[in-house]
């Protein structure tokens, strides 16, 4: 019997002793197990069953974990929202690509008091085992988790993507999106919606990034998305909110959450989306690419806390001309 086997991980090349398990691999990595998801020729290798999974000569896996990529805060009094089933107060989403290392990211993530952060899923670097997680710095015992499919063009690439994510996670809650083409990053809504009705059947709940189309978030919330996610402008962009009046159209014919998602440049942007009725604003860039990302992420947190609260007040009306704040009557 051959004392050794031929396997392929994360598209290298590697040898492992005849016998062994994937769990035994994945020490032998210097991992744990614990901490990664695996899946096997195509298959997803349930975590419960990694001590038990023997390795084949010529298996070819993939070991993946959470990376940053794309505080409980104080909300407006009761003003809480909820996805899913699951309640939230702070109505700012962010992401966790881009910062200078994870302290950074876990300071800017505090000072924005966001509840959720978006993850995104990639292979482990079986070379450098060791080197820091964003698990170890942003935990996800206090912060839910929402894992995301950036860089996905297809709904394949996408469904695959996420079923990973689950096993390595346990999340069900999980945000969407399939591009289109690199340039712009606009979504593929065919592939979306294809991927959205997979998943949904699956179980999973996905928070679907769209274009800003009343009709296609419809279709999507038809296809069991548990929240529409239109852009503001290009992903990245900073351009702040370009499409008022079709997020507002969404916004008035949604049952389920809306959130702005890319586009937001800077806080003035956040409070538009928020002044508009949406749920919440998703943003990563802004931050992290800010001078100072932990004083931007302040500002952030405030803006959709401003934003809402005048939302919640009712704004005055618009007229054509002048309307004096002190009567005109009784001048001398």
């Amino acid at each position: 019997m051959a004392e050794h086997i031929a396997i392929t991980v994360n598209g290298e090349s590697r040898r492992a002793p005849a016998g062994s398990s994937i769990a035994d691999l994945a020490r032998l990595l210097e991992l744990d197990p614990a901490k990664v998801a695996v899946e096997r020729n195509g298959d997803i290798v349930p975590r419960s069953t990694l001590e038990t999974v023997g390795l084949g000569d010529g298996d070819v896996l993939e070991i993946v974990h959470f990376v940053g990529g794309g505080d409980l805060g104080a909300g407006l009094g009761d003003d809480s929202w909820t996805v899913a089933g699951r309640t939230f107060r702070s109505r700012l989403i962010v992401g966790t690509g881009k910062y200078r290392d994870f302290a950074q990211n876990a300071a800017a993530l505090e000072a924005s008091g966001a509840e959720i952060v978006t993850v995104a899923v990639r292979r482990v670097n079986i070379s450098d085992p060791k080197a820091p997680m964003l698990t170890d710095f942003i935990d996800p015992k206090r912060i839910t988790y929402l894992p995301n499919t950036a860089g996905c063009f297809t709904a394949e690439d996408a469904i695959r993507t996420l079923r990973l994510a689950r096993e390595a996670g346990g999340w069900d809650l999980i945000k969407l999106e399939v591009l289109g083409e690199a340039k712009t990053l606009y979504p593929d809504m065919r592939e979306t919606l294809k991927a959205t009705e997979v998943l949904a059947k699956e179980g999973f709940l996905p928070m679907v990034y769209c274009v800003d189309d009343p009709i296609a978030a419809k279709q999507l919330e038809s296809a069991g998305a548990v929240a529409v996610m239109p852009l503001g402008a290009p992903i990245g962009s900073g351009l702040g909110i370009q499409n008022r009046v079709t997020i507002r159209l969404i916004v008035e014919g949604a049952n389920v959450p809306v959130l702005v998602d890319a586009g937001v440049g800077t806080a003035s942007d956040a409070a538009v989306a928020m002044e508009l009725g949406c749920d919440g604003v998703l943003m990563n860039t802004a931050i992290a690419e800010a001078k100072d990302p932990v004083l931007m992420a302040r500002a952030m947190k405030l803006s959709v806390e401003a934003g809402r609260a005048a939302y919640r007040a009712g704004r005055m009306g618009t007229r054509k001309y002048a309307d004096p704040s002190s009567p005109l009557a009784g001048l001398i």
